[in-house]
């Protein structure tokens, strides 16, 4: 079919619409088509019509018949995937056939409309059909944000412009965005602006001045409104944030905190926390929080959170230098304002000083025998604390033996309580703890390490009570038998052991004729060699002895076992050998292998393994015949016994130990071979005597059998009457009502007694099996109260209450020991402790000194004469070991004994020693022994200016903003001087004054703050920073100052809008760019500084499609690429951006970007009409395709060109301008190539081009061209005989290279005749698989093979086939077995050959002759002879089947020989036959009739009439056994159990209680009773009442005991149960 024409390009994206260049190239293609295309229309409706609304009527407009719309397959060519219009070619008229929306469609663009092709066949014909869209109001404008968010600064300038965001209305023309409205306010009016493309903007406009305090923040509403009718509108809130100038100082909201805190708080603890608050907001109304005026070490102790004002501590408090904290604070903001205030801070005194020890003497050893009160040691304690926190109690383990007594405040002596014992405890770690009173108390401790020095007081002990060891017998003398060992818990020579033998007597002989020992080792030794069967066993005792002063001893015993050696060779008990013994044993020559002949018993007098015997046959007449057990020594047969074997067979026996080495003994034993034939009887006795020892041997096994039958039936009688005999004595127990006690006479208790007193007790008692071994005291009652009437003997039976001991005064014990015992004790309160330590204290402390020395003096600086302050003469001091004892670590002055004078011995710094605290003085004891006196000295320290003052930053820095008021106060930080007094500071001084004073203020603590104060406003622009010098200067001669630099920052206020570098930007930017691709940059500069300075940039007022293409980076202003830019759909965009800063300034500029056009769009393809099957005959030039291409862009980029690929046998022919045909090449052959894949290229001229392609898949269809094909010509298959009937055999295949119905193959027999039968009866093929199955079974001796066809026929029309030859080979199986046709088999044939007695080896006896109907190796035949009298005598040809001779023929032969020949073929499986051969072994015939006659009968009889007997008597024996054996192990099992539960030395008997008391006692009540109780391990399941009780004596009143020993569960008796646990015997 040829096709000319070229269809116009259409719009890509929405619009469908083209421009003026498109709508010039349009119309030169029509002029050019004149001929094809025959006419154009263009139709108008609105959007948002109902589906199938007319559009208008294609056939009147075009001048087309109906008929020609049908016939021409009239239809609606689209490139978009939504196809909106339908034409119904019936009607001829388009209608609706998607919702239209304009919006969707054309988006801004206007006019919109969409464009499409009716494309008609035969001829083609083109039209080109034009919708356009009208637009109708049915949007409203609409905020991209659902509110606005505008920040302002107080101090914006009247006029001032903020731009807003753009509203948005999809709606175009009059139906778009007209004007906007804000709702009535007093400072802000709107202004309307127009972008060149036409969309509207607003901006507010300040029209009043703004003020925080007053509006803090102010909400407008703006309102979008349309031009449609009815006008449509959309709003949006707008929240107006005024942003503060920053005007106010910040305030403490309490001018003085006050906090607590403990001395021991770790650091980071929270003191407390300060507040302070802002009138500003923002950035100016950020608060930080500092300290000022710190002084000395206080920087170090705290630490201020500058963000929440959390006070916590940061070094180490001691409340003992410093007791309250003053600190000043400071809250600043952004802006450089500060407010101040301060914080009193009282340290809480802690116990945190643990005690000290020092220990002043002490010895390391004492002796284990050292009298009661030694002493040990003498210790010295100490605490630094004050007050109760410093007064100290020193104690010990008390669970060691020594006790520590208070010899002197703070002085303690450490002696021993106890006796010491060195073996028990060596040595001892005393731990001395001394723990003050404070709260929590704390403690310390020192550990004495004390050595026991020992005394012999203790003698030798064995490791063993008795020691056991073993010596083999023909020892040598000297042989060392065992080491023993004793050890001596004493040291040294106390320790050292010597061992020695007792004498006693073995057998009347002195031990030490058999044994000695070592005296220093132990090691016992063999004097002369041992004879277990003299002596099997020794007994001495050794004796351990130290070497102490006196030596102490012990004693053990050691028991020598004598070990036995294999030196006796074994016995034999039987056989017993004599001389006239020839035959010992009788074997029949028909013993089979295994048979028993005799065994041989032997015994050995060693013991253990050397009494174990082997048994071996050392010599033997045959030694292939027997053979010996090599444990039990039975001598068995090993082969079966032939008629070659002799008669008289001597057999040699080794029994043998197994000791090493091993010993042994030889025995004989003979043995007769001979069969019960009459052949061979007559060589020994007659045949009766056999018959009568057969006869005996029946009549006792019948005796044997009867007896041992009665005496079983006899035991099982006995038991079962014994055993109903005792159920019934056992009934008449249980059912009784008298109960079952122990019977303790004359010693027990009333029961139902009628005293004043109830002692019912119930204890449930669980016990061993094992608890009569024990006895039980019941300490307690378990229901009534008991009265104690004799209180000699001791209260078991009262709950033991602890008193506390009463202290006596005990002589030689001073007042400062008592004390100490109360403080252990805990008896008197603290402060009677307190109390009476001063008036200790006041005797010992004989006087005080006190002294004042200027700080920093050198070592040796004379600090004044303590003996003549103190009355006490130099000899005195020396006599006495006068000596210092300080608190602390450190000693600053040292005493001179000779002359009595304090001198300085480190160097003292007043500010190290006591920091701020006046007066400052350090104080020590001097103490005296012999008597002991102490006397307090206190040396006060003078200060001296040594210090100048000291700012803690050397330069300080501030920050203020310009506009800020006059008289604001600016804290500083104070200087420290650590000297104190006029010492101190004392003037402040600020240079230069210019624009600040300085005001100096006193604190309670007589510490000083300063504050800066403006006098002078400050101007940015004139000055930016001040530079000052802080002068601080103490009272000290001569005064010393220091000084601090101030640098103060003059910070800017925002008073200055950002400008932006240039008013507009232009840009290129290519419409294939990447997204993030940089547009341009725009730049804004502010003069103001820091944050007001900081600029941000920001799209306003534009497009919606415009804002989704770029995007601005707010802080570097850098415009990038965001969406997909086409110049087809828009060739420039402008963007307006502002620029802001954080005070609400803004200004605006433009940025203009042109789209670079580029070749973007690549070709499309669109199938018009596409055939996807093709018959393989059709002729060249067939058409199968035809495609339309088109290019959206334009220029050389729109031009396309159009190719398929070569390897198909196709083409493509151009019909008209951008329409192509693909059409057949050449001949098709489905065979060869079923199917097509063609890819359809289209590039275009751009630089650099673009193509595109589509696949198309074309098959060709079949046509019945080609015959079925047999994989073989002709087929063969071997067929197994005796197949069953529908066997499959093989399957057929052939194969059509045709397709579906023409493919399908069908299979079929031709007739044919097999010898005169049809081949139908033999064989039948699947018409569908062509699987060939078996009719009937085969049988290959009646056919071997045969041979048919088969016809493959497909299904084509008309149909094609093939011919294939089957030949069929029948295979032979083993199913015929062999036939024996020599020797004929008949019943009476007894005699068949006859074999002389002189044949000689080889002689041929007979030949057995026999035929296999089967074939091949079916029917090989082997012979093989399977029983036979003499196996010995006779062989069989294993191919011919002949019978001969293997030895030479003898008289011994027997006469009657029968021989059992098997027939054997070679199939898989086997078949056989066999054949009973008779051969009579001898010379005559007359010989073989005499030696055929039948006297076995009676033999047979005998034989199983001795087996049945044999085994009746071992199974009633075994029974019997069996009986006896339970029977016993139950009696013995009873027994145990009865031993266990009854074995007491108290009877257990029916028992009538007499109510009656105890006679032994000396009062009214009973005395202490013990129980033995034995139980079951199942006791506890009952309950025992005892009447007694566990310990006094008591009355007992209960009137409702009925009895000494009832089970009160339920009232019932335990021996009413019928399961009772208790059981009688």
């Amino acid at each position: 079919m040829a096709i000319q024409g070229y269809l116009a390009v259409s719009c890509v994206r929405r619009g469908f619409c083209c421009g003026v260049r498109r709508q010039a190239g349009l119309l030169l293609f029509l002029f050019c088509l004149v001929d094809v295309v025959t006419g154009q229309i263009r139709y108008s409706i609105s959007e948002e019509m109902k589906k199938g609304s007319l559009i208008g009527n294609v056939a009147q407009d075009l001048g087309l018949d109906l008929k020609r719309l049908r016939s021409g397959r009239a239809r609606i060519v689209t490139g978009d995937s939504v196809q909106y219009a339908e034409l119904n070619a019936d009607k001829g008229i388009l209608v609706v056939n998607e919702r239209i929306d304009r919006e969707q469609l054309c988006g801004d663009v206007t006019p919109c409309s969409f464009s499409f092709e009716v494309i008609l066949e035969n001829p083609i014909e083109l039209h080109r059909v034009t919708v356009e869209i009208l637009d109708i109001n049915d949007h409203a404008p609409f905020f991209p944000s659902k509110d606005i968010q505008i920040e302002m600064s107080e101090s914006a300038t009247i006029g001032a412009q903020f731009p807003l965001e753009s509203a948005v209305d999809p709606d175009v023309g009059l139906n778009a965005l007209q004007n906007y409205n804000l709702s009535p306010n007093h400072h802000f009016i709107v202004k309307q602006h127009a972008n060149p493309d036409g969309g509207k903007y607003a901006e507010l406009v300040l029209q009043r001045p703004l003020d925080r305090e007053l509006h803090p923040s102010i909400s407008l509403k703006l309102i979008a409104v349309d031009g449609g009718i009815p006008p449509k509108s959309g709003s949006v809130n707008i929240e107006i944030t005024v942003l503060d100038a920053n005007d106010n100082a910040p305030v403490f909201n309490q001018s003085i905190y006050k906090a607590t805190v403990a001395e021991n708080a770790p650091m980071g603890t929270y003191i407390t926390r300060v507040n302070a608050s802002d009138a500003d907001s923002g950035s100016n109304g950020q608060i930080s929080f500092s300290f000022s005026k710190l002084r000395g070490n206080t920087v170090e102790l705290f630490n201020i959170d500058e963000n929440t004002g959390v006070i916590s501590v940061s070094g180490l408090m001691d409340f003992e230098i410093q007791r309250k904290y003053e600190v000043r604070l400071e809250a600043r903001d952004r802006g450089g304002l500060t407010g101040t205030s301060k914080v009193i801070i009282d340290v809480l005194d802690v116990n945190d000083n643990v005690p000290v020890i020092n220990i002043m003497s002490f010895s390391d050893h004492v002796m284990e025998d050292a009298p009661l009160g030694t002493t040990i040691a003498v210790i010295n304690v100490k605490d630094i604390d004050s007050e109760r926190n410093g007064q100290i109690s020193c104690t010990i383990d008390g669970k060691l033996p020594f006790k520590i007594q208070s010899s002197l405040p703070s002085y303690y002596n450490l002696i021993s309580d106890q006796q010491f014992d060195r073996e028990t405890a060596p040595e001892y770690n005393i731990t001395i703890t001394a723990t003050d009173m404070g709260s929590p108390p704390l403690s310390t401790s020192r550990t004495l390490h004390l050595r026991i020095s020992d005394v012999n007081d203790n003698a030798p002990l064995f490791e063993a009570l008795k020691y056991v060891a073993y010596v083999m017998e023909n020892n040598a003398p000297g042989t060392s038998i065992l080491s023993i060992s004793a050890h001596d818990s004493d040291s040294n020579q106390n320790a050292r052991i010597s061992y020695f033998l007792e004498e006693t007597q073995v057998s009347g002989t002195p031990v030490s004729n058999f044994i000695t020992i070592n005296s220093e080792t132990g090691v016992l030794h063999a004097v002369r060699s041992f004879d277990y069967e003299q002596i099997k066993q020794l007994q001495v005792v050794v004796k351990a002895q130290d070497g102490g002063s006196p030596p102490l001893s012990s004693n053990v015993t050691v028991k020598i076992m004598i070990q036995d050696q294999n030196d006796n060779a074994p016995q034999v008990l039987y056989p017993v050998q004599t001389s006239s013994s020839l035959v010992a044993e009788m074997v029949p020559r028909s013993a089979d292998v295994g048979y028993l002949v005799t065994k041989v018993v032997a015994v050995d007098v060693d013991s253990g393994q050397n009494a174990w015997l082997s048994y071996k046959l050392q010599k033997a007449t045959d030694r292939a015949l027997f053979e010996v057990g090599l444990q039990n020594g039975e001598i068995r047969t090993i082969r079966q016994v032939t008629d070659k074997d002799a008669v008289k067979q001597r057999l040699t026996v080794v029994v043998e130990d197994n000791g090493q080495p091993s010993r042994s003994a030889t025995v004989n034993v003979n043995v007769a071979v001979a069969d019960s034939f009459p052949e061979v009887l007559s060589e020994f006795t007659d045949f009766t005597h056999d018959k009568e020892y057969n006869d005996n041997l029946t009549f006792y096994l019948v005796l044997a059998l009867a007896v041992v039958s009665f005496l079983f039936i006899t035991c099982l009688v006995v038991i079962i009457s014994v055993k109903i005999y005792r159920w019934r004595q056992t009934r008449i127990l249980y059912h009784s009502s008298l109960p079952v006690i122990p019977y303790y006479p004359p010693r027990y208790s009333d029961t139902l007694g009628t005293g004043t007193l109830q002692h019912v007790y119930n204890y449930e008692v669980c016990r061993t099996t094992d608890s009569r071994k024990s006895d039980i005291k019941y300490m307690q009652p378990m229901s009534q109260s008991l009265v104690s009437v004799n209180g000699a003997e001791t209260d078991t039976l009262q709950r033991e209450k602890e008193s506390d001991a009463i202290l006596s005064p005990v002589s030689g014990f001073g007042l400062s020991t008592m004390i100490l015992m109360c403080a252990t004790r805990r008896r008197y309160g603290r402060q009677m402790l307190v109390f009476i330590l001063c008036l200790v204290a006041l005797h010992s402390v004989a006087g005080q000194a006190r002294y004042s020395v200027p700080e920093e003096q050198a070592v040796g600086t004379f600090v004044g004469n303590l003996g003549r302050d103190l009355g006490l003469d130099v000899a005195r001091l020396v006599s006495g070991k006068a000596r210092i004892i300080t608190k602390g670590g450190r000693q600053y002055v040292d005493l001179i004994r000779d002359k009595g004078t304090l001198v300085v011995k480190e160097r003292i710094d007043r500010e190290e020693l006591c920091g701020q605290t006046t007066p400052c003085s350090f104080s020590f004891e001097v103490i005296i022994e012999n008597p002991i006196q102490l006397y307090r000295v206190t040396v006060e320290v003078v200060d001296i200016n040594d210090n100048r003052p000291s700012f803690p930053k050397d330069e300080i820095k501030l920050k203020i903003v310009e506009n800020a008021a006059r008289g604001t106060r600016f804290s500083l930080e104070s200087a420290d001087d650590p000297d104190v007094g006029l010492k101190d500071i004392q003037k402040y001084e600020l240079k230069p004054s210019d624009n600040f004073k300085l005001e100096v203020h006193s604190q309670p603590d007589g510490g000083k703050f300063i504050e800066m104060v403006l006098q002078n406003p400050l101007d940015r622009e004139k000055e930016e920073t001040h530079e000052l010098v802080l002068i601080a200067t103490d009272g000290g001669e001569p005064r010393r100052s220091g000084t601090a630099r101030i640098h103060i920052t003059v910070l800017d206020a925002n008073d200055n809008a950002p400008v932006c570098g240039q008013p507009v930007y232009k840009a290129d930017v290519k419409e294939n760019s990447l997204e993030g691709t940089v547009v341009t940059t725009v730049s804004a500069n502010d003069a103001d500084k820091g944050l007001n300075g900081e600029v941000t940039f920001s799209i306003a007022h534009v497009a919606r499609e415009a804002k989704e293409l770029f995007e601005l980076n707010v802080n570097t202003g850098e415009i990038r690429v965001a969406g997909k830019l086409d110049f087809e759909k828009s060739k420039t965009y402008q963007l307006n951006v502002q620029a802001s800063d954080h005070g609400g300034y803004t200004d605006t500029c433009k940025v203009i970007i042109q789209i670079v056009d580029e070749n973007d769009n690549v070709p499309t393809i669109e199938l018009m009409s596409f055939s996807s099957s093709i018959p393989e005959d059709s002729p060249p030039g067939t058409t199968v395709a035809v495609v339309n291409v088109d290019d959206a862009d334009s220029d050389g980029g729109g031009n396309v060109k159009c190719s398929i690929n070569s390897d198909v046998p196709f083409k493509t022919e151009s019909s008209l301008p951008g329409y192509y045909t693909i059409v057949t090449e050449s001949l098709l052959d489905r065979e060869t190539i079923p199917e097509y894949n063609i890819t359809i290229t289209v590039s275009d001229e751009g630089s650099p081009p673009l193509s595109s392609s589509k696949h198309i898949n074309v098959k060709v269809s079949d046509v019945n061209d080609s015959p079925p094909k047999f994989d073989r010509t002709a087929y063969s298959k071997t067929l197994p005989e005796n197949n069953s009937p529908g066997f499959s055999i093989f399957a057929v295949n052939a194969r059509d290279a045709d397709w579906g119905q023409n493919a399908r193959v069908s299979y079929f027999l031709d007739e044919r005749e097999i010898n005169g039968v049809n081949v139908a009866s033999f064989v039948s093929v699947n018409s569908d698989s062509g699987v060939i199955h078996a009719v009937r079974s085969m049988d290959y001796e009646q056919i071997k093979w045969f041979e048919f066809n088969v016809t493959a026929r497909d299904g084509g029309s008309p149909p094609l086939s093939s011919v294939a030859t089957v030949r069929i080979m029948i295979q032979d199986q083993n199913d015929n077995a062999p036939q024996v046709l020599y020797p004929v088999q008949t019943s009476s044939s007894l005699v068949a050959e006859m074999v002389p007695r002189s044949a000689d080896v080889g002689y041929l006896v007979t030949k057995v002759v026999a035929v296999d109907v089967d074939s091949g190796q079916n029917a090989w035949l082997s012979y093989k002879l399977q029983k036979a009298t003499d196996r010995a005598l006779f062989e069989v040809g294993l191919q011919n089947g002949e019978i001969r001779t293997i030895r030479q023929v003898t008289d011994k032969d027997a006469v009657k020989q029968r021989l059992t020949v098997v027939v054997e073929d070679n199939g898989q499986p086997s078949r056989s036959a066999t054949v009973n051969v008779n051969v009579a072994v001898a010379d005559s015939f007359p010989e073989v009739l005499s030696e055929f006659t039948d006297f076995t009968h009676d033999k047979e009889y005998n034989d199983n009439l001795t087996f049945y007997l044999v085994l009746a008597l071992a199974v009633v024996s075994f029974l019997f056994i069996t009986c006896l054996v339970v029977i016993i192990s139950v009696k013995i099992y009873r027994w145990r159990q009865t031993r266990i539960l009854y074995h007491s030395s108290l009877p257990v008997i029916p028992y009538y209680p007499p109510r009656y008391s105890d006679t032994l006692g000396t009062g009214t009540l009973q005395h202490v009773y013990n129980y033995e109780v034995c139980r079951t391990t199942d006791s506890r399941k009952s309950d025992c009442k005892f009447g007694g009780t566990g310990s006094q004596n008591v009355l007992i009143m209960d009137p409702s005991c009925t009895g000494t020993m009832q089970r009160i569960q339920n009232e019932k008796n335990i021996l009413d149960e019928p399961d009772s646990p208790v059981e009688l015997v």
